[in-house]
């Protein structure tokens, strides 16, 4: 009776330490990896700069405050997109085309764990990426005070858990890293282009304006910058955000789960 009852207990011991040990393999793998560096730390960082200055620190081109701080909120949620469509495809992806997740099952990791490790890999990636951005900006242009603490952290939860969460899934369903990088990169520019890095949505014909605002990356945007910029409250794409945040997440445990 005591050896049986423990097991149980035993098991829910060790799951977050087989999870940790997982996570800290995976961060080891990410780190050594180029084209992920590349495209979560230094191509957003690079680009925030360039078109930040290209702007000017003064409210022109119709822009209703200084443009670089704009850019700056805005290339926060870049960091997402990148993590989350491009970043966590292509891992997961390259795991599946080698087998890997196969030799987990054979290990007897827990059922959960990997699940866990990419979904906690994510939000890790975007907080550094994110912490990365905002400590070169500083000395630049100037990081923009917050106007609205609780709901751009609100905001910026939501958006992470939706783009990891669709990361995760798209790793799982598509057949092998090349296939989620092309699939990645064709889903990331867009929304780069048109609803967040790109030329603001004020100076776009009605229709490409419509498109752009309603991109789900733009919706993550306006949800993160108008509460950080004071330009509005962001309730509405929060929501929505929240409910992609949601479902994703739920699909994409069903769908990592070993």
């Amino acid at each position: 009776m005591t050896t049986t009852a423990a097991r149980p207990a035993q098991r829910l011991r060790r799951t977050p330490s087989v999870t940790r040990r997982l996570l800290t393999q995976e961060l080891r793998l990410i780190a050594r990896d180029p084209f992920t560096l590349v495209f979560t730390l230094a191509f957003p960082i690079v680009a925030m700069l360039v078109v930040g200055g290209a702007f000017g620190s003064k409210p022109a081109h119709g822009f209703p405050l200084n443009p670089s701080h704009w850019y700056i909120a805005s290339y926060f949620t870049v960091m997402i997109g990148a993590t989350g469509l491009v970043l966590l495809p292509v891992h997961i992806a390259s795991y599946r085309e080698r087998g890997v997740l196969r030799r987990f099952v054979a290990a007897g990791f827990p059922r959960w764990s990997f699940a866990l490790a990419e979904l906690t890999l994510g939000l890790l990636a975007i907080a550094i990426a994110g912490a990365a951005l905002l400590i070169v900006a500083t000395p630049v242009y100037g990081v923009p005070a917050v106007q609205d603490p609780i709901r751009v952290a609100a905001a910026m939860i939501a958006g992470s858990l939706a783009f990891v969460g669709l990361g995760v899934l798209l790793g799982t369903l598509l057949p092998s890293a090349r296939a989620a990088q092309a699939i990645g990169l064709l889903l990331y520019f867009p929304s780069l282009l048109l609803g967040v890095g790109g030329p603001p949505t004020f100076v776009m014909p009605p229709g490409l304006r419509a498109l752009a605002e309603n991109l789900p990356l733009a919706l993550v945007n306006q949800a993160i910058r108008d509460p950080w910029l004071g330009l509005g409250d962001g309730t509405v794409p929060l929501l929505i955000v929240t409910a992609i945040a949601v479902i994703a997440t739920v699909l994409a445990v069903r769908r990592s789960r070993l």
